[in-house]
C-alpha cells in the first residue's frame, strides 16, 4: 500500500483520531498537511499539551512529509488561504479528512436541551458542522480537479447506530448524526467528478484524553478495564488512520461512496491490523457497551 505522491489534508489533526490518521497517511507515503489551533506557542481552550508541530513531526517520522498550518475552521478566511497554499505549493489536493471537533468539554449527557447549556450546545454545532462545511467549500474544488479524491467525514457513530440510538444529548446527537448525513450528500456532489465522499467513525478510540480519563497511559491501558471491562474493545487512534489509508490506497473505493464506514468494518475488509496485531470492531458491540456503563459515551473523547 502506497500514497506517494499524493497529498493529504486533515483537517483537525492536532490529537487523537486526527493525529493518528495524519500518521498513518504519512507511513503510507503520502504529503500530510494538519491542521489544528494548539501551536507550541499558543494554545486552545483545550490546554492540552499536544500540538500540530508534534503531528507533524510524526508524520513525517513515519515516512512521509507533515506540514503544520495553524487554522480555526470556523474562520472562512484561514481556509481559504490554507487552500490556496496547498495549491501553490502541491498542486493537487487527493484526500481531504474532515475530523474538526473540539466539543469534549462542551457537551452534557443525559439532558434535554431546555437543560443543557445552550451557548455551548450552539458552539457544539458551529464546531461539528460549520467547520467541516467551511472547509469542503474551499477545499473540495481542488480536491476534484483529478478524478480519484477521497472525502472522510469523521465522526461518531455509523449512520445505523446513530438512527437508532439518542447519543445522550440533543447537540451531541446532531453533531454526531450531522457528518453522516454530509458526507452522503457530498457524495452525489462528488461522484460526476470521479471522486468518493464516506463518513467513518473510529471505536472506541484511546485518545489522549480518554487515556487521561481513566487515568492510565498507552503502555497500560489494560489496567482501565478494572473499572471499564469493556475498555478491552478499544482501539489506538493510529488504527482508524490505517483505515483511511487503506481506503485511499484503493482503486476501486468508489464502491463506498456515500456509505458510513467504520474502522473496525474496514479492517475486515483490507486485512490490518491495531499496533498491537488486534483487530477490534467496536461497534458490533455497542449496544452492549452503552448499556453496561456508558463511560464517556465510549468514544466521545476523539
Amino acid at each position: 500500500m502506497t500514497l506517494e505522491g499524493k497529498v493529504a489534508l486533515v483537517a483537525g489533526a492536532t490529537r487523537g483520531a486526527g493525529r493518528g490518521i495524519a500518521v498513518e497517511l504519512g507511513a503510507a507515503g503520502a504529503t500530510v498537511y494538519v491542521t489544528g489551533r494548539t501551536t507550541r506557542e499558543q494554545a486552545s481552550e483545550y490546554q492540552r499539551p499536544e500540538t500540530i508541530e508534534e503531528t507533524a513531526e510524526l508524520a513525517t517520522a513515519a515516512g512521509g512529509k507533515g506540514i503544520d498550518v495553524q487554522v480555526d475552521h470556523l474562520e472562512p478566511e484561514a481556509v481559504q488561504a490554507l487552500v490556496e497554499r496547498i495549491r501553490r505549493d502541491e498542486g493537487r489536493l487527493d484526500i481531504l479528512v474532515n475530523d474538526i471537533w473540539g466539543g469534549e468539554k462542551l457537551f452534557e449527557w443525559n439532558k434535554p436541551v431546555w437543560d443543557h447549556n445552550l451557548e455551548n450546545g450552539l458552539r457544539i454545532l458551529r464546531l461539528a458542522i460549520d467547520t467541516h462545511l467551511i472547509t469542503a467549500h474551499f477545499a473540495l474544488p481542488l480536491l476534484i480537479e483529478r478524478p480519484g479524491g477521497l472525502l472522510v467525514e469523521v465522526t461518531d457513530g455509523t449512520a445505523q447506530y446513530n438512527a437508532e440510538h439518542y447519543r445522550l444529548s440533543p447537540f451531541y446527537d446532531l453533531a454526531k448524526t450531522s457528518a453522516n448525513r454530509m458526507a452522503w450528500g457530498h457524495a452525489k456532489d462528488l461522484a460526476p467528478h470521479g471522486a468518493t465522499a464516506v463518513s467513518l467513525t473510529p471505536g472506541w478510540l484511546r485518545s489522549e484524553m480518554m487515556l487521561d480519563a481513566f487515568k492510565v497511559t498507552e503502555e497500560n491501558w489494560r489496567d482501565a478495564t478494572a473499572h471499564q471491562p469493556h475498555f478491552v474493545i478499544s482501539e489506538t487512534p493510529r488504527f482508524v488512520g490505517r483505515a483511511i489509508a487503506s481506503l485511499a490506497a484503493d482503486p476501486d473505493r468508489a464502491r463506498f461512496n456515500g456509505q458510513s464506514l467504520s474502522s473496525g468494518g474496514l479492517a475486515q475488509i483490507y486485512g490490518f491490523t491495531d499496533l498491537d496485531g488486534s483487530r477490534p470492531d467496536c461497534w458490533r458491540y455497542m449496544d452492549e457497551v452503552m448499556e453496561a456503563g456508558k463511560a464517556a459515551d465510549a468514544t466521545g473523547y476523539r
